[in-house]
């Protein structure tokens, strides 16, 4: 029989074994011994540092659950100071990083206001965060510092303070100097961290990583990725905290280097969108290296907010705008050469442009903001770079009209006073008005205004003969409305407006003017001037001193629509948790006023019915109203519009406002919506653009109907 183990097998083995012991031992001396004060050495430079962990902020989507607005993944380079100012040459060391960052194509930031080249000066365009920080600076050195120092003795004094060699060209010392004043003024003002350079490119990262260019540090972040051009004005911006800010900020826990929305939708609902920063001890090697990350608190992303806007709309209407725009630019420059040719051009330059327009569309039933569009409008994901830029170019492409802008409603403001008229029983549904052309009743008094009609031709004078209220309405007689509000009074005229929404805010969470309606008190503040009678009776057809928005015409268009339901105007539709399981809000349809409210029994079907006729016949009636009828006569019943005009005047040889309000279908009302040009010359010259809007609507829904459900994420 043969053994299992032979002596040989056994001794073998033991061989191997003292072989791998001794091996061992060696090693283990030699890294204990031999080499163990080194190993000492790099494991006391070890440093560790808690680090906050920036949570992903919510991503904005449309109603439809487009995304709109979402994070990506990036690097930005820091500046550790002590390694940076502990190397021999700092100044170089950051002239050299400039000019890597310039070579491949990234951009530094530099937060001193003043400008690059010679002669300096400061920017005129410098943001409200850069002077804080330029105030906070003077105030750090006021010891040093002259009084209101010029730019060029803050340079000559960051030279010095900064050591910047002379040998240095103006431009260089200026880069030099932009860049320690950007690290300095951060203690000056107790904010976040410096950040050189956001959203670094990874060849930038990799250069400088091979370079080993003292005190530059790789941080983990993110940035906004915007998935659309349009909405601007709406969705807003992101950036680094004020002082002012953070102060605010710092009570919900904020880090000093959190981003945070600047305006529209970012500002609005900041506190739904910014997640909860987490914490993390990180351990790093001498160079840097990063060796282990223990968390203490993970970061938790912030909600993802739902708008009432349906982009795919919202993309059709600023086309439809800005090609409209330049169609009638075009129109009004032949006009020009035209009447100019003949000697009849009488506007100067500047009083004849085009300078702005707007347009909203909302939901009916709801008052949700569909569309909100102005013009001209930017690119929103690069409006901090070019910010100085869009401050500087004509027409104020920054300005949000949709929102902010105030005009004269003009003929548009009519079937509020013709509301107000019945409602009051100043006149009923059957009641003719006649109208003479002329408004004689304060002749004597040195005022009598002219319907419209009567000198619509040259040398011709005709008038509008007898008229219902729906009549009026269709010939948007001015004879009509002076009548009647001259026996309503402005106070009664105020209250229904009011009641529309009109001088009031609409429930927008965004920054809205709220206008102005014409009424006593305040008549002096706006014109300067006492107010008199004939202010009532320009109240009446949308003049005089009363000045409202884009969106509230909107919904006050809705509202008549409605007959007498005003709905808020509300952007928010959903909130919804960062993995989208949990429905965190949900907004409902709020009424802010009702029109019926106004009177006792309610105003009556009849009455309604009166005022929608009239503006359904300006839309449908294409003997009487041909320049507006012309563009939806055509649709067939399931579609029909209603709609009301406004030529809003601006004063003697300036290009009247162009105002355009409608809803459709006339008797399941959907959508309503309100167009501004500004020197659009007639309300009628927007219902081509109107016309657009409703195919764009009718066509979008054929397909979102049957594809798309609100708060189902598209991708």
């Amino acid at each position: 029989m043969n053994k299992l183990i032979s002596k040989e097998r056994v001794l073998t083995l033991a061989i191997l074994l003292t072989i791998l012991l001794v091996v061992y031992f060696v090693f283990l001396y030699n890294v204990s011994i031999i080499e163990g004060e080194k190993y000492y050495a790099a494991s006391s430079e070890l440093q560790q540092k808690k680090e906050t962990v920036t949570a992903a902020r919510g991503d904005i989507l449309d109603r439809y659950g487009r995304v709109l607005i979402s994070n990506k993944e990036c690097y930005d380079l820091t500046i550790d100071t002590g390694k940076l100012f502990a190397s021999e040459d700092p100044n170089g060391v950051l002239l050299e990083l400039i000019d890597m960052v310039n070579e491949f194509g990234d951009t530094y930031i530099d937060d001193l206001p003043i400008t690059k080249e010679p002669p300096f000066e400061y920017d005129p365009n410098m943001t409200e965060i850069q002077r804080t920080m330029l105030e906070a600076y003077f105030k750090d050195k006021a010891k040093s510092l002259p009084e209101n120092p010029t730019a060029v003795e803050l340079l000559s004094y960051m030279r010095t303070r900064y050591d910047i060699d002379s040998n240095y060209s103006a431009e260089d010392m200026r880069k030099i100097a932009g860049l320690r004043y950007s690290i300095n003024v951060r203690y000056a003002i107790n904010t976040a961290d410096y950040v050189f350079v956001q959203d670094a490119s990874m060849k930038l990262i990799t250069s400088i990583m091979e370079t080993k260019l003292a005190g530059i540090q790789v941080k983990r972040s993110f940035t906004r990725d915007y998935q659309t051009n349009y909405a601007a004005h709406i969705l807003g911006y992101t950036g680094l905290m004020t002082q002012e800010e953070y102060e605010k900020y710092s009570l919900l826990e904020y880090s000093p280097d959190a981003m945070v929305g600047k305006d529209g939708i970012e500002y609005a609902f900041e506190t739904y969108l910014h997640g909860n920063d987490g914490k993390v001890l990180v351990t790093r090697t001498a160079n840097g290296t990063v060796l282990a990350n223990e968390y203490e608190k993970e970061p938790e992303p912030g909600n993802h907010v739902y708008i009432t806007l349906d982009i795919v709309l919202q993309e059709q209407v600023e086309r439809i705008l800005s090609n409209g725009i330049d169609i009638l630019m075009s129109e009004r420059r032949n006009e020009k050469a035209e009447q100019t040719a003949m000697g009849n051009w009488t506007f100067e330059d500047g009083y004849w442009e085009i300078t702005g327009g707007a347009c909203v569309v909302v939901d009916v039933k709801s008052g949700e903001p569909l569309a909100i569009a102005s013009w001209p409008s930017y690119d929103v994901s690069t409006i901090i770079e070019k910010y100085s830029e869009l401050l500087e170019q004509p027409n104020a492409p920054l300005f949000n009209r949709a929102l902010m802008g105030a005009y004269a409603p003009g003929s548009a403001f009519k079937p509020c006073t013709a509301t107000a008229a019945l409602a009051q029983g100043i006149i009923n549904t059957q009641d003719k008005i006649k109208c003479n052309g002329v408004f004689t009743k304060y002749a004597a008094n040195g005022y009598a205004p002219e319907c419209w009609i009567w000198t619509a031709i040259e040398g011709e004078h005709y008038t509008h003969g007898e008229l219902t209220v729906t009549d009026a309405l269709l010939h948007s007689c001015n004879y009509f409305f002076y009548t009647v509000s001259d026996k309503l009074g402005v106070d009664d005229l105020g209250r229904f407006a009011h009641a529309y929404g009109l001088g009031e805010h609409t429930g927008i969470e965004l920054t809205e003017t709220t206008g102005n309606m014409s009424n006593r008190a305040n008549h002096a503040d706006f014109t300067g001037t006492e107010w008199r009678i004939g202010d009532t009776l320009q109240a009446g057809i949308g003049q005089s001193d009363s000045i409202f928005s884009p969106i509230q015409l909107a919904e006050y268009c809705a509202t008549v629509a409605n007959s007498g339901v005003r709905h808020s105007a509300s952007l928010l539709k959903y909130v919804r948790s960062y993995d989208f399981d949990e429905l965190v809000y949900e907004r409902r349809p709020t009424v802010l006023t009702d029109v019926n409210d106004l009177k006792e029994n309610g105003i009556g079907e009849y009455n309604w019915f009166a005022i929608q006729e009239g503006m359904r016949l300006v839309a449908n009636d294409i003997v009487n109203n041909p320049s507006v009828a012309k563009y939806f006569f055509d649709y067939p019943q399931s579609k029909r519009v209603a709609a009301k005009t406004g030529t809003a005047q601006k004063g003697k040889n300036i290009v009247n406002d162009a105002i355009f309000i409608c809803y459709a279908p006339y008797d399941d009302p959907q959508i309503a919506m309100a167009f501004v040009v500004e020197r659009g010359k007639a309300g009628a010259n927007c219902a081509f653009m109107a016309r657009q809007v409703l195919d764009a609507y009718w066509t979008i829904r054929s397909y979102s109907d049957t594809s798309e459900h609100e708060m189902a994420l598209l991708k």
